[in-house]
């Protein structure tokens, strides 16, 4: 079975993050769960931003890397959000990487050094409506990726929702999580 680090998004590790993990080590895997934010939560977008900002995202990216310090070698590395930043970096930079799950986000690669290594399988979900997925560039930046490789698969969901996949959240999308749990399992299990 694999082991995964997975990273929370702007909101802090919610209640939802930490439910998403015991699904996945439902399935079988191991889960950790580090906290960038040292146990603070956010009610919102918003709220989550400005604190990203205050802290500073240089900060938060060395606090998930960190975080990752004293876990052995062959992980994969998943984020909601705010958290691809970090799992994106450690599955581009760090050679012993099984894997990446990136959701509700996807970086250019060029942000961590050029390309996407080839032994790196990685699956990039988000909402085909979402805002912040769409405009923000990220879908760009996941298309490119798809492109780049053929370890790569993009997923989109209907919807509009930024953190579909929070079920502490008001937006939380059951539909479009049960089939992101089934993929992200699917997907953990063939790495075996």
């Amino acid at each position: 079975m694999a082991e995964i680090v997975l990273f929370h998004h702007v909101q802090g590790l919610t209640e939802g993050v930490e439910a998403f993990a015991a699904r996945v080590r439902q399935a079988g895997h191991t889960v950790h769960t580090p906290d960038v934010f040292d146990g603070r939560t956010f009610a919102t977008l918003d709220e989550g931003m400005a604190h990203a900002r205050e802290v500073g995202f240089a900060t938060l990216l060395e606090r998930g890397v960190m975080a990752t310090a004293d876990l052995g070698p062959d992980l994969v590395y998943a984020g909601f959000s705010l958290g691809v930043m970090p799992a994106q970096q450690l599955a581009q930079t760090r050679g012993s990487a099984r894997g990446a799950i990136l959701v509700d986000a996807c970086l250019p690669t060029e942000e961590f050094g050029g390309d996407w290594p080839a032994a790196v399988p990685v699956q990039v979900h988000g909402m085909d409506a979402d805002p912040n997925f769409v405009d923000g560039g990220d879908l760009d930046a996941a298309r490119d990726l798809v492109a780049s490789t053929d370890r790569a698969e993009l997923f989109l969901y209907p919807g509009s929702v930024h953190l579909f996949a929070d079920s502490s959240l008001p937006g939380h999308d059951a539909d479009a999580t049960a089939l992101l749990l089934d993929r992200v399992t699917t997907f953990l299990d063939e790495l075996d």
